[in-house]
């Protein structure tokens, strides 16, 4: 597990660009952490280094935003509005995170998943690597960005 010190959203984002840069297809990015905590900011940085072209929001109202045009399409999911694994796979969300094509990033990714993703998830195969992201809140804009990689 490695960690990482953000002192501003600017740093949070960068951070994500960094990994959008060295993003494979078939990478799931599950984040967690508290509202208001840079899951979105964290995303917009993966878009840019994606290459990603355009405004990249919170898809909490749509559950998803499709970003294309950028080196990898990237798949942006939010599970803050759904309580259930019931709600999340009747949404039809498990056919995006099996895109062995794309980026997926996936805000409140615990709902899903818990703690991490299990064997059981369907996420640990040859097709992804996954990338287990905790943002916590250090003040006013500080934050500790706490990752673990799993997968093939």
């Amino acid at each position: 597990m490695a960690t990482c010190i953000s002192k501003s959203p600017e740093q949070t984002e960068s951070l994500g660009e960094q990994w959008g840069r060295a993003a494979r297809p078939g990478w799931v990015i599950g984040l967690t952490g508290d509202l208001g905590a840079g899951k979105t900011q964290f995303v917009k940085g993966v878009a840019r280094g994606l290459g990603v072209a355009g405004r990249v929001h919170s898809p909490t109202f749509a559950l998803i935003n499709e970003y294309a045009g950028g080196r990898l399409p990237l798949f942006h999911l939010d599970l803050y509005r759904l309580d259930t694994l019931e709600q999340i796979t009747g949404a039809g969300l498990e056919e995006y995170v099996h895109r062995a094509d794309a980026v997926v990033a996936i805000e409140w990714a615990e709902k899903w998943f818990g703690n991490m993703p299990g064997p059981e998830s369907g996420l640990r195969s040859s097709r992804h690597d996954i990338r287990w992201v905790q943002i916590e809140s250090l003040g006013a804009t500080g934050r500790r960005i706490t990752y673990e990689d799993s997968g093939a």
